[in-house]
């Protein structure tokens, strides 16, 4: 009898195609979209994403210049600079006071990632970095390299035989009197007169002038002391969104998971409709005066309002909890949400018009609902994927919606600015809902 049982069990299974399409085809394909997320791509080789990031040099000396292009060299950086190259006039202070200002607002648009700030230092620039805590890996990332770039041109003097105050040096060995590590410097002058009088004028070059070897001959200049301290040079990170404790990273996810359960509380929903059609319901209701139309739209207004009941409820428990700041951004929650939950309910009764039976719907629903909030950012974010990935997640709505909601809870922007996310969901729904509407003419023919 146990033999019986397995052979119905998989008589069953080799005749279900919805079951196969689980059991084998869904394993693989999301095992294969998070190996293009970790893995490195098809090939396994490094394809991780630029960080989009914008340079103000607000020392433009030499050292800066030479940072400015190892930075360009890095295969990692994506440069925005024509953000900021218009606020490039008039007196120095306003300039920077532009660009900086300018540079801030970009981080804080998310128009890029980190905006690197160049300034004059003692030993030639430093760094300051105008981060987004949003992106995690961004700021450490371009930190490390910010670094790199910073000592490496600040040891330039260093290695051409200059000390930190510009003037000429040569080592000579230790003296057998003197411990390891003790040179003498001794200092020569310019080869050109201009030069010369630049270096005896320190304001010339706004240095300090040369040390008095005759007052101290014995001074001595150990390069090695001063890679070090080049090297143990901060980079100083500011975090131009995140400082406000009223604003948790958690309100950032709490949208990707909305929008994941939208879809599977919307296609579930529609569902409903080839149930009816399973049990002659639909005959009954097309016996009255109801029409297709007025089916497929008061089902979407009630799917609608049930997804946004659904992602109300869940964002005020947030608020209760986790802090997330609710009631002061409702004008964006409420008109992201209501848009969200419109295009979710078109794209449930789109995949319901379009299965023939309750289980193709599980199986299709299961399969394009996942793989949209893989790729959309409901489950991974975004700023990890490949930019090929990241194009590919425009192409689901999860990924617009996770923009607008990240503009109202976490940048703070006013309601106009979500134009782009509310027209590319607004447009999505409609479209949804009109071949919903296309494939529902089976039901009025039957």
């Amino acid at each position: 009898m146990i033999t019986t049982v397995i052979l119905i069990s998989l008589h069953r299974l080799r005749h279900s195609r919805v079951e196969l399409l689980l059991t084998f085809m869904v394993p693989i394909a999301f095992f294969s979209i998070f190996a293009l997320i970790f893995g490195g791509g098809l090939g396994g080789g490094a394809t991780s994403p630029r960080v989009k990031v914008l340079a103000v040099d607000l020392a433009d000396n030499q050292e800066s210049l030479a940072a400015l292009r190892q930075l360009h060299l890095n295969p990692g950086l994506r440069f925005f600079d024509d953000l900021v190259s218009a606020a490039a006039t008039g007196n120095e202070t306003a300039q920077a006071g532009r660009q900086i200002k300018l540079a801030t607002e970009a981080v804080r648009r998310g128009v890029v990632s980190v905006a690197i700030v160049l300034e004059p230092a003692e030993h030639g620039i430093q760094a300051r970095l105008l981060t987004d805590s949003s992106d995690q890996i961004a700021g450490q990332l371009v930190s490390a390299v910010v670094q790199r770039a910073v000592v490496m041109s600040n040891s330039q003097r260093l290695v051409a035989g200059q000390d930190p105050t510009g003037a000429a040096v040569r080592f000579q060995s230790p003296e057998p009197s003197q411990g390891a590590g003790h040179h003498r410097r001794e200092h020569y002058p310019a080869a050109s007169g201009v030069e010369t009088s630049a270096r005896s004028n320190p304001s010339a070059e706004g240095l300090p002038g040369p040390p008095d070897t005759a007052a101290d001959p014995d001074s001595t200049f150990d390069p090695l002391e001063e890679l070090t301290q080049l090297t143990q040079s901060q980079i100083a990170i500011e975090d131009v969104l995140g400082g406000d404790s009223a604003k948790p990273i958690v309100s950032m996810y709490a949208a990707g998971i909305a929008v994941m359960f939208l879809l599977f509380g919307a296609t579930g929903g529609g569902g409903v409709l080839l149930e009816e059609q399973e049990n002659g319901t639909l005959d009954r209701l097309f016996a009255t005066r109801m029409t297709m139309d007025d089916l497929l739209m008061g089902k979407w207004v009630y799917l609608t309002v049930l997804g946004f009941l659904q992602t109300t409820l869940m964002f005020c428990w947030g608020q209760v909890v986790f802090g997330i700041d609710l009631w002061g951004h409702a004008d964006g929650f409420l008109v992201m949400t209501m848009v969200t939950a419109g295009a979710a309910a078109s794209f449930g009764l789109l995949l319901a018009t379009l299965c023939r039976t309750r289980g193709q719907l599980n199986g299709l629903s299961v399969v394009l609902v996942l793989a949209m909030s893989a790729l959309g950012g409901s489950m991974v974010p975004r700023y990890i994927m490949s930019e090929g990935l990241q194009r590919a997640g425009w192409w689901t709505f999860n990924a617009w919606a996770l923009d607008g909601y990240t503009k109202v809870f976490w940048r703070d922007l006013p309601v106009v600015e979500l134009w782009p996310q509310m027209a590319v969901l607004m447009i999505s729904g409609f479209c949804f809902l009109v071949l919903a509407r296309m494939f529902a003419v089976r039901w009025e023919t039957c």
